[in-house]
């Protein structure tokens, strides 16, 4: 095994000299929880373990919700460098309860925990598992089993496919990441019906958000699909910061492990792969389907206006999507959510909606689900 980046053991150093100020300041573990998924076979879990002051450590499971709709309850939005203010806590012993399993781990060097476990007995769709540390309660974490049969799911992108955040430019990047609140973000137009038509379509489809943002805007990313009608799935994210390659992770990189890993644990699914061109998606998503091209089931490309080309990425990187216009896949380019939803119509793409109390996209209401400080 090749040595660490100095970067890497820079971080490291300094993580584990806070942790032991803090923890002989009396700080304990607290657990944060994020949206998983499996099927009939497995399960995979995301969880984070931070420190938190004295009275203060727990848990963040699931949010309240109003309603059978899974609306989430009214929040404070705060700025969002708040969200990175904390220190993770490294190598504690964990334990993931599933349906008729438990199983351990510990948390990585960034606090992260990502368990898998088997023959777990949960039925299919909205189920709850269980996360436990020492010092804390089991904390709840909500996950969507795909049933066996299902053959068609969506990946999607997030920002400028969802959000309009025009990155990766980076004073404008930092400037949205660190100093707007969370509701001054804006969905791109159309999308959320767009996602929830196609999986009218298509009952007990999976929808799997993959972006290059870090773990940190988890619980604020959900909550904005929420409100804004964008039905619930896991996010795949990634933990900023120097890694053991490098100062920083690769966020293409990071894409294609995402897909690869989604098309080994769902072998019978074809993806939908849906970005903008704004920065790499049309190349990694010609990439995945030249390498798996019985894994997709078509692309969609939102192409961006000239204001957001220049404020994302001066250069347009589009020729991958005209290449595979002409192939086996078949590839789609619309500003906008309703604009793409008319191309895949006329195509024949989608099947009759089904009703929406039919096909639940977000978890069922859970009173019990509170957040706890």
């Amino acid at each position: 095994m090749s040595r660490p980046h100095a970067a890497a053991l820079v971080e490291d150093a300094v993580h584990d000299q806070v942790e032991r100020v803090l923890r002989g300041r009396g700080w304990g573990n607290r657990v944060i929880t994020h949206v998983g998924y499996g099927s009939s076979s497995f399960v995979r879990v995301y969880a984070r373990v931070l420190l938190g002051r004295r009275g203060r450590e727990g848990t963040e499971g699931p949010e309240a919700r109003q309603d059978a709709t899974g609306a989430l309850s009214p929040a404070k939005y705060q700025r969002g460098w708040r969200a990175f203010l904390t220190s993770p806590a490294t190598g504690v012993p964990v334990k993931v309860t599933a349906g008729d399993r438990e199983v351990y781990g510990r948390s990585d060097r960034g606090g992260h925990v990502d368990i898998v476990a088997r023959d777990h007995g949960l039925a299919p769709g909205w189920q709850q598992v269980l996360v436990e540390v020492q010092g804390t309660e089991p904390v709840a974490a909500d996950v969507f089993i795909v049933a066996d049969g299902v053959t068609h799911g969506i990946v999607s992108d997030i920002d400028d496919t969802v959000i309009t955040t025009m990155l990766p430019r980076p004073m404008i990047a930092a400037f949205n990441t660190f100093v707007r609140r969370g509701k001054a973000r804006h969905a791109v137009s159309g999308m959320a019906p767009m996602y929830r038509r196609i999986l009218s379509a298509h009952p007990g489809a999976p929808i799997v958000y993959v972006s290059t943002g870090a773990w940190n805007t988890s619980a604020t990313l959900n909550r904005f699909l929420v409100e804004n009608g964008f039905p619930l799935g896991p996010l795949m994210l990634t933990d900023w910061g120097p890694t053991n390659t490098g100062w920083f992770r690769s966020g293409q990189a990071h894409k294609r492990t995402s897909l690869d890993r989604l098309a080994r644990d769902f072998p019978d699914i074809r993806w939908l792969l849906v970005g903008d061109d704004g920065q790499h998606d049309p190349q990694i998503y010609a990439d995945f389907a030249e390498a798996r091209p019985e894994r997709v089931d078509a692309i969609c490309i939102r192409h961006l206006s000239p204001t957001e080309q220049v404020l994302s990425n001066p250069m347009k990187i589009d020729a991958p999507l005209r290449s595979w216009a002409a192939r086996s896949v078949p590839t789609f380019s619309a500003p906008d959510g309703h604009a793409m939803l008319r191309a895949l119509d006329r195509v024949g793409r989608l099947g009759p909606a089904v009703a929406a109390d039919e096909q639940p996209s977000r978890p069922p209401r859970n009173d019990a689900d509170r957040v706890t400080d």
